[in-house]
This record gives C-alpha cells, sequence and structure tokens, in this order.
C-alpha cells in the first residue's frame, strides 16, 4: 500500500507540473480530428482493474545457446483508479488468498514505480523498482542433476535495483489515441495509426551474496566458467516505432505497437574479491504495448499489456544481460458526465 500511495503522489506531482505548463503552450495537448478521436478528458472516468507487475533477469550465452532465467515472486493486484482532466491514479490492493504461491517460487520484497504517461502527442514511460527474492525458472537441462520434484531453485539473496526512462513522440497526434486504450478517458472511432520517435535512459544493478552463476552449471563453459556476484549496467538508446489502432464494428479495438532502441553501454561486472571489470558494449531495446476490448462513449472494457526489455553486452564475448519489466492489466470503466467541472 505504501507503495501505492508514492505512486500516487508521483502522478499528482507530474500532472500538476504538466497542467501548469498546459496554461501557457499548447505542445503537449494538441486539438484532435474529432472524427477519429472522441474526447473524454472532461468526464469523470472510473475504473475497476486487476493488474500483474513483472521483472525478470536473463543471463545468456549465445554462444553456448545457454541462459539462466531469474524472477522474482511477483503479485496479482486488484484496484480502483479514475482520471480526471489531467490527474490519474490507480489504488490497487494485494489480496493474499491469490498470491499464496511463496512455497513454490520463495518470498519477494518489492515497490515498483513503473508509471506510463500517455500525453496526446507523446508516450513516456518511467521505471523505478527494487525487488529482493528470486528464483531461477529454466533449471531443466541448465543446473546439474536436477529434479523437478526439487521444485524451483530459490535466491533470496538476489535483488535489483533499477531506474529509467523513455519518451516518444507520436506524429499522428490527431487521429491516433494512445489514452484510448490505456486511460480509457477517449474513445478512438476510427482506426489509425502513427509513427514515433523519441530516447531512453536505463539504469540497473543485481546483486546476490554469492555468485549470479551457480556453481553446478550443466554446461561448464558458460560465460567462460566465469562468476560474478554483482553486474551494473548504464545504457542510453535512440528509440523508433509504430502504433495502431484497429477499430471495427465502431467499438471493438485492437491497439499494437512495437518500438525497437538502438544505442550503447557501459557494463561492469564484479567478482568475488572485490575485482570487477568494465566495457562498453551495444544497447538494444524493445517496448511492446498490446490493448484490445470494447470501447464507447460511456464503456470501456479491455486487456493492456507493456513489456519494456534492455539486451546488454557485457565484457565476455558472445554474451549479454537482459532486464525486462512490464505490466498486465484487465479493466474495466465508466465515465461520467459532469454538470460543472470539479476544479
Amino acid at each position: 500500500m505504501r507503495g501505492c500511495f508514492i505512486v500516487a503522489l508521483l502522478l499528482l506531482l507530474v500532472f500538476n507540473c504538466q497542467a501548469q505548463t498546459d496554461r501557457k503552450t499548447n505542445w503537449f495537448n494538441s486539438p484532435m480530428d474529432s472524427n477519429y478521436v472522441e474526447d473524454h478528458t472532461e468526464d469523470l472516468t472510473v475504473r475497476l482493474y486487476g493488474s500483474r507487475k513483472y521483472t525478470y533477469f536473463d543471463i545468456v550465452d549465445h554462444g553456448e545457446k545457454s541462459e539462466l532465467l531469474y524472477k522474482p515472486n511477483s503479485n496479482m493486484n486488484v484496484g480502483v483508479g479514475f482520471n480526471y482532466k489531467f490527474i490519474g491514479i490507480n489504488i490497487g490492493f494485494n489480496l493474499p488468498f491469490i498470491n499464496d504461491d511463496d512455497d513454490r517460487y520463495g518470498k519477494t520484497k518489492y515497490l515498483d514505480l513503473q508509471s506510463h504517461l500517455y500525453l496526446r502527442k507523446m508516450v513516456i514511460d518511467f521505471y523505478g523498482q527494487y525487488y529482493k527474492g528470486y528464483y531461477l525458472a529454466n533449471p531443466k537441462g541448465t543446473i546439474s542433476n536436477y529434479m523437478p520434484a526439487d521444485g524451483f531453485p530459490k535466491r533470496p539473496d538476489i535483488y535489483n535495483l533499477d531506474i529509467g526512462a523513455s519518451a516518444q513522440y507520436i506524429f499522428n497526434n490527431k487521429r491516433f489515441s494512445y489514452r484510448a486504450a490505456y486511460l480509457q478517458n477517449e474513445y478512438q472511432k476510427k482506426s489509425a495509426g502513427s509513427f514515433m520517435l523519441g530516447g531512453e535512459v536505463f539504469a540497473f544493478m543485481v546483486r546476490g551474496d554469492s555468485s549470479l552463476i551457480p556453481r553446478n552449471m550443466q554446461n561448464e563453459n558458460f560465460y567462460d566458467g566465469i562468476h560474478y556476484d554483482k553486474t551494473k549496467v548504464f545504457s542510453l538508446a535512440v528509440n523508433g516505432g509504430y502504433a495502431y489502432t484497429l477499430v471495427f464494428d465502431s467499438h471493438f479495438f485492437i491497439t499494437a505497437s512495437l518500438s525497437g532502441a538502438v544505442g550503447m553501454n557501459s557494463t561492469r561486472l564484479y567478482f568475488p574479491g572485490g575485482t570487477h571489470t568494465t566495457e562498453m558494449g551495444w544497447q538494444l531495446n524493445t517496448t511492446v504495448r498490446f490493448s484490445a476490448g470494447y470501447n464507447s462513449s460511456k464503456f470501456f472494457a479491455g486487456v493492456h499489456y507493456v513489456d519494456m526489455k534492455t539486451r546488454s553486452e557485457t565484457p565476455i564475448q558472445r554474451t549479454y544481460q537482459t532486464f525486462g519489466t512490464g505490466n498486465f492489466r484487465v479493466s474495466i470503466a465508466r465515465r461520467f458526465g459532469l454538470k460543472k467541472p470539479l476544479f
């Protein structure tokens, strides 16, 4: 709950600053083509939702065609939220009777401050996360003498810290709306799409009390037999992509977008004993968004999915690390027209 209130306060601050900006300039909010998009930002949009945020850390040796995939035990939340003008707040609750799989995946403590801001001319993603407590999701064929009856190997000592941001300009902002699918305060009436262009910056750290690469690897040549217990990555990249909403039968829609980014990273590996190595390498990132459902002037029902993946080369040849995160949500929303503005 504490994390939810922090998110709410951050969103209030961001959107309040945005509101002050919009009084002086129309750069973020352009007039829309009403034949394509119906504006409901002056209505009160209220929603019920179920949401699962997730993250993962993948250590890949593509030369040996082998990988280690670590995941935390992420929870399913249910919550309520609303949008009105420039303010959007969601408050989620963890229901213990839904999330009762600690015996299988181990316990995870986390604070996940993902925030996706869908402005009319831009989409901005913020990531700030702390997860402690991971399990190895692919032990079969990776760990020597692994037996399924043993369950997933748990690493309660592994934790990560990450922070990042991505921003993209939406060129066809008069006819294409991300808000319709993800904020439910607009209604996309006709099919339309848009190219996007922007940049992103990410930094993450993953650390364990012992080597992140188990000593009992089936492939002894994995990562040249090198073991490290901590990694730090900082990256800058330029991105571009395309988004499209297909509307059929006036109200049913599918929105999909793919963005790719190319840049450079600095990756540092820390070895037991206190030594480390650092090297620059190529950075390849992707962001996938998908939403589908029903939308009208008053009602919305649908699913939304956002997945962000960063791929960073390491100082060891033919290897890279992938850090990914995302959110899957199911929403039901109702818009209420107001006789008088709330403010």
